[in-house]
């Protein structure tokens, strides 16, 4: 990835930067942004596919978008709120044709653009991410770091059991749409409520891994838990359908094929796997035998969330309908962790309109959310050798 150095230290990092696409003009019909701890995202909504090229200034330190013959239809967003890397925007016209948006950076940073093609309810969308300087571009993306952060042992005396909850979704990515609400917000209001409850409780302490409204990649909430030290995942999810009849609940583990998937995954990197299963290192292991330990984790891994999953399935069955009556499998990326108990929890159908009113009531989302933590108390006593919990 090419880089320029500013005068004053400022490295900016850019994925695309000579002229693209192929539209004779477009316009911009909005520019919408998301701010997350460690990154903000713009997006610019267009009506057909730009012509564009991008590069950087010092002196102060600027990133410069020249659009050729767009117009700015919608709003520039106002100084103040354009996040912690962008002190603000501003627009202006080099040759009379070209639109120009200067982005005035205030920190050392990477910038990443991307163009989106149409898609669903979306037309071209050029996106631009800017990051700190030093963030290291694989956690960024969601890949495996190096090293593998390590997690500490669930036995440690005197430690709380850690739930890391997991809001689906989130910023540019909306998840599931029902008449009036959107999953990314119906899921952040639950996975709250749900760590108030959780804090409150002895022996137990709750994280998420967004607190806002932001996209975080689905390998960076995995290593978020192992960074963490998790014990336990729970990805909060609501569920869609083309039929508005179809309802209930559904909880999910991770599939056979998904952990086997995984597991070749993690052996590719064993080299930077310090503490991958249990505390147990697969640095020094010849490949036989790390991959049968990590088989055995995974394994183990897996059956532990199907147990505990049934025993949050068994409490949501008490406020609301029940879409499977059993735990269900599949790939998902988030239940990926070969040695974090972990499930995916789609609460109610968001295209049913009996069940998105009930998403977006608090006193339901406070129902969802003690289910959830009545599954997880339930759990944590059936295991005693594993978790320091006897409440």
């Amino acid at each position: 990835m090419r880089g320029a150095r500013w005068s004053g230290g400022l490295v900016i990092s850019c994925l695309l930067g000579l002229y693209a696409g192929m539209s004779q003009g477009a316009d911009i019909r909005d520019i919408r942004m998301w701010h997350a701890p460690d990154r903000s995202r713009l997006v610019l909504d267009l009506d057909d596919e730009p012509k564009y090229r991008v590069f950087s200034l010092d002196n102060p330190g600027r990133v410069v978008v020249d659009l050729e013959n767009t117009r700015l239809m919608g709003r520039i967003p106002r100084e103040g709120t354009v996040g912690q890397f962008v002190s603000r925007i501003r627009r202006g016209s080099p040759d009379g044709s070209t639109l120009r948006l200067v982005f005035d950076v205030q920190k050392p940073v990477r910038y990443f653009m991307q163009l989106l093609k149409p898609i669903d309810n979306y037309q071209y969308r050029l996106v631009i991410d800017f990051h700190d300087r030093d963030a290291n571009p694989e956690t960024r993306q969601g890949t495996l770091p190096d090293p593998l952060p390590k997690r500490k042992s669930p036995r440690d005396p005197g430690r709380k059991v850690l739930v890391l909850i997991d809001p689906g979704h989130g910023g540019e990515d909306p998840g599931a749409l029902g008449k009036r609400a959107k999953e990314k917000d119906i899921v952040l209001a639950i996975a709250k409520r749900l760590e108030r409850q959780l804090d409150k409780e002895p022996g137990i302490r709750a994280r998420l891994t967004r607190t806002g409204d932001y996209y975080v990649g689905l390998r960076r909430r995995t290593l978020i838990a192992r960074e963490q030290a998790a014990d336990l995942f729970v990805s909060i999810h609501a569920d869609a359908f083309k039929n508005k009849n179809v309802q209930g609940a559904s909880v999910y583990a991770l599939s056979r094929r998904g952990a086997s998937s995984e597991m070749a995954r993690w052996l590719a990197n064993k080299e930077n796997s310090s503490d991958l299963v249990g505390g147990v290192s697969l640095s020094d292991k010849d490949n036989l035998l790390a991959e049968v330990l990590l088989d055995l984790s995974m394994t183990k891994t897996v059956s532990e969330s199907i147990s505990f999953g049934r025993e949050v399935l068994s409490e949501l069955k008490k406020i609301g309908k029940i879409h499977s009556t059993r735990v269900e499998q599949a790939a998902f990326a988030v239940l990926k962790s070969p040695d974090i108990p972990s499930i995916l929890v789609e609460t109610a159908y968001i295209t049913n309109p009996a069940e998105e009113r009930l998403l977006r009531s608090h006193e339901h989302q406070t129902k969802i959310a003690g289910a959830v933590v009545a599954g997880i108390k339930r759990y944590l006593r059936k295991n005693p050798n594993v978790y320091a919990f006897h409440h």
